[in-house]
């Protein structure tokens, strides 16, 4: 995402890829205006004639509608903007949808600015830059697990489980084999070779489908590592525990993965962590929260009374110091802090 140019009461952004979509659409909230270049059919262009009826004309056209709510689907390409059009040439006062997708350039402002939160997430988003997503691939003998890791996410892509063989079967060598070549082929149509690439699980066997991956020409940085269990828990772990933060570390992801997991296992171990809404502002007046992680939307949406309760929280935390990771939901993690509320408090110290 690049700031195009600051304005009185927000911002002209450029949207660059599809992990720029998810933090626009958290800035969509109701309320903010947002102008982007659209079109409008022209009722004065269309004509009746005794033969046919011409069609009024679509015309492009700069609009800038009030937010009612957004429409967005993680790792598309398509964000849907709804609202009441309040600047353009023609129906003011009629609804609209802006349709935004890499590329698109919009206008982001709001009576007396963005708030915080906004301007906080921005800054991520724009110190973040252009990261390259990354394939995250967990190998066993007889099962391949392909996801594909964003900035705000993780999304699966395929699962590919061995026909003809087992874990323990001798003669399942060549059966193994030609699974493997069939996998590394779809491996290279997915992930093309500017994107690195993660390959984990338990055994041996991915030190083996990193050879057959090569054999296809694949070009790719590729980071093998062990991980102690398989399946999705593995691709958890790699994210968790650190194991490729050389091609992964930089991304938000990881930070709110890492900052998620942390607070369960202080839950679980009876250490310096609050949550709940109530015990969690207690803890932000004391001073005590030095990294709050709340899902990005509750700062934006629901009750007008927990939306602002939470504003104030976040208010507390900042300025006693601390820190907020506006986290998304669209991994494991991410819905285990939902669990909980979808806020979790890392403090500096335990708390009545």
């Amino acid at each position: 995402m690049r700031r195009i140019k600051r304005l009185d009461e927000g911002v002209r952004l450029r949207v660059d890829d599809e992990d720029d979509l998810w933090t626009v659409s958290q800035l969509c909230r109701p309320g903010t205006n947002v102008g982007m270049l659209s079109h409008r059919r022209d009722s004065a262009t269309g004509t009746q004639s005794d033969s046919r009826a011409k069609s009024a004309e679509r015309k492009p056209m700069w609009i800038v509608l009030e937010v009612q709510e957004t429409a967005f689907q993680p790792f598309t390409d398509n964000l849907r903007v709804h609202g009441v059009i309040t600047e353009a040439k023609i129906d003011i006062g009629s609804h609209h949808t802006h349709v935004m997708s890499p590329g698109s350039v919009l206008e982001l402002t709001r009576e007396g600015g963005l708030p915080a939160a906004d301007r906080a997430l921005l800054r991520e988003a724009l110190s973040a830059g252009r990261r390259a997503k990354c394939g995250l691939l967990v190998v066993e003998s007889d099962e391949v697990l392909v996801f594909q890791v964003a900035a705000h996410g993780i999304r699966d892509v395929s699962q590919f489980t061995m026909r003809g063989g087992g874990k323990k079967a001798d003669d399942s060598t060549s059966v193994r084999r030609g699974f493997f070549e069939r996998v590394a082929k779809e491996t290279r149509l997915v992930f093309k070779d500017h994107m690195p690439l993660v390959i984990c699980g338990p055994g041996m066997a991915r030190e083996q489908f990193e050879a057959h991956l090569r054999g296809q020409g694949a070009q790719n940085q590729i980071l093998n590592t062990a991980t102690s269990i398989g399946g999705r828990s593995a691709a958890n772990e790699v994210l968790a525990e650190g194991l490729a933060d050389s091609v992964l570390g930089e991304h938000s992801l990881i930070q709110q993965v890492r900052a998620i997991e942390e607070g369960l296992k202080r839950i679980s171990t009876g250490g310096a962590v609050s949550y709940g809404p109530a015990a969690i502002a207690e803890a932000a007046e004391q001073g005590a929260v030095e990294t709050l992680i709340i899902e990005a939307s509750m700062l934006r949406s629901g009750e007008d009374e927990a939306r602002e309760r939470w504003e104030r929280t976040a208010a507390s935390v900042e300025g006693s110091g601390g820190s907020i990771i506006q986290a998304s939901v669209d991994h494991d993690s991410g819905q285990q802090l939902l669990g909980f509320g979808g806020a979790i408090a890392l403090l500096r110290w335990k708390t009545e």
